[in-house]
């Protein structure tokens, strides 16, 4: 699987804390996963990290709960997702940022739909 658009972000934040004088349990630089995915998928997400040598401070997966309690308490400087609901419960708390998808992504292509009243298809 190729590399999303914040891997390169994720690696250098680890790279900075790293460079840190403190043990990274006592850095002011704190990284975390906070997804609303479950099982199976956090073990692709603990073995890609490891693989690139990431250590994270937290990781929750929620499930399909929703993130605005985990937000509150781990306060973060910024946050981002790829799905606009979650982006917009998190903007009242913290700064957010959409992850974007290449056009030709299946996570960034658009469904398309039949429109009963037009008799054509529209983008949903």
């Amino acid at each position: 699987m190729a590399d999303g658009p914040y891997a390169n972000l994720l690696r250098k934040l680890a790279v900075l804390r790293n460079r840190l004088p403190m043990k990274a349990e006592y850095s002011p630089l704190r990284i975390a996963i906070v997804t609303a995915r479950n099982s199976p998928s956090e073990m692709r997400v603990i073995k890609t990290l490891r693989s690139w040598g990431i250590y994270v401070d937290e990781a929750f997966f929620l499930g399909g709960v929703g993130k605005a309690k985990v937000l509150k308490a781990f306060k973060p400087h910024i946050f981002f997702d790829d799905q606009d609901v979650h982006l917009e419960a998190a903007a009242n708390i913290v700064p957010s940022g959409k992850v974007p998808y290449l056009s030709s992504s299946p996570l960034g292509v658009k469904s398309v739909v039949p429109d009963p009243l037009v008799g054509s298809a529209s983008e949903a």
